[in-house]
């Protein structure tokens, strides 16, 4: 019997781990939110992932749970594991992806360099944070955000005076330097459960409005220290919290040279698309070896430079399927991946990989490609 591998969320993530799964034999199974959501073609159960009778039933039919989002409560992953369920990332290091403020803890304990911060639960406990940090922080919420929401640039604790007056008992904002970068870079490792790791080559990311635009692997004039700076610091964070599958470090460089960690991400992550065709093993299908114990395939670029643009939006009032023809008719070399998603503002509804031995015109393709879309 083929190994059954069951996904809790039903978003693109999932719906990119079908390809891979087939071509390794794998049977998937998707635990969806919704019908019709971009993972329908391997979703076998729909139901609320926050219930654990609906958790427990679907887990009932697979030999290993894994995830397309960190949202799934504790007090599930935690049943599940006591009923001898195999769960990958586990929920001793799934945690410090839920909860931003532990992350910040245990990243502290583990010596990861990071901006300053700190937990603040009253107006006055953040103004002095500002006073420290020279009257400019980011506040972000401990748990739920991304993609830019839950965040927030402030230059005055009245600016956060919202959130903290919604501030439960015990709970607390994170405040964090509003660090001074010059780029934003990522650092993708895969682990398997038995400790061995392999890392793909460290890429540049672009945030347009708090949303990943474009990628590209691997980071331009990423010097040899830099390479492996951001290497060991995800290693050491996949080592360290015990992560399975596909960890995601997001970093920043800063004018003074110095890389930080901004926030992790323990599945497949949108920095890493560009390796589905620009790297002999992607991440899809890397997440699916580790987590079910399979050993880890190369990370290899296929070409010198590598592209990833995202297609945000899409066109009102008409199907990105309409667009495919002059897109790929014109840009031949494009891979073009869409997420059967209805299109909106700001949504990520697909994507556009390029690989080539010339950077700029990667660049132009990806983009002349992703436009078709717009």
């Amino acid at each position: 019997m083929a190994l059954r591998v069951g996904v809790i969320g039903g978003g693109q993530l999932a719906r990119m781990m079908i390809a891979p799964a087939v071509e390794l034999g794998i049977d998937l199974r998707v635990l969806a939110e919704d019908e019709g959501m971009s993972a329908g073609l391997a979703a076998t159960a729909v139901g609320d992932y926050r219930d654990l009778a609906t958790v427990r039933a679907f887990a009932e039919g697979v030999d290993v749970i894994t995830f397309d989002h960190e949202h799934v409560p504790q007090d599930v992953l935690r049943a599940l594991v006591a009923d001898g369920v195999a769960v990958h990332p586990g929920p001793d290091a799934l945690q410090f992806a839920q909860d931003k403020l532990a992350m910040r803890a245990r990243l502290a304990d583990l010596g990861v360099p990071q901006p300053e911060w700190a937990a603040v639960r009253s107006v006055a406990e953040l103004q002095s944070f500002l006073d420290a940090q020279g009257g400019a922080a980011v506040v972000k919420t401990p748990r739920g955000g991304y993609d830019g929401k839950g965040v927030r640039v402030v230059r005055s604790a009245d600016d956060a005076r919202d959130w903290l007056g919604a501030l439960g008992e015990g709970e607390a904002l994170l405040a964090e330097e509003l660090v001074p970068f010059v780029r934003e870079l990522a650092q993708q490792v895969a682990r398997r459960s038995g400790g061995e790791m392999i890392a793909y080559p460290v890429v540049e990311t672009v945030q347009r409005d708090g949303v990943c635009a474009e990628v590209i692997a691997p980071a331009p004039a990423a010097g040899d220290r830099l390479v492996e700076v951001a290497e060991g610091i995800g290693r050491t964070i996949a080592e360290g919290l015990g992560v399975t599958g596909m960890l995601a470090v997001e970093l920043f460089e800063t004018d003074d040279e110095r890389i930080l960690v901004n926030e992790l991400a323990m599945r497949p992550h949108n920095s890493g698309h560009w390796s589905q065709d620009g790297a002999v093993t992607g991440q899809f299908e890397q997440h699916l070896r580790a987590v079910a114990d399979l050993p880890l395939g190369s990370t290899a670029p296929r070409a010198s430079w590598s592209v990833m643009v995202n297609i945000l939006g899409g066109p009102i009032g008409a199907t990105l399927d309409e667009r495919f023809a002059s897109a790929m008719a014109e840009h031949p070399g494009a891979k073009i991946h869409t997420y059967g998603k209805a299109p909106r503002p700001g949504r990520k509804v697909g994507h556009v990989n390029v690989a080539g031995e010339d950077l700029d015109d990667a660049v132009y393709v990806a983009r002349a490609a992703a436009a078709h879309f717009a």
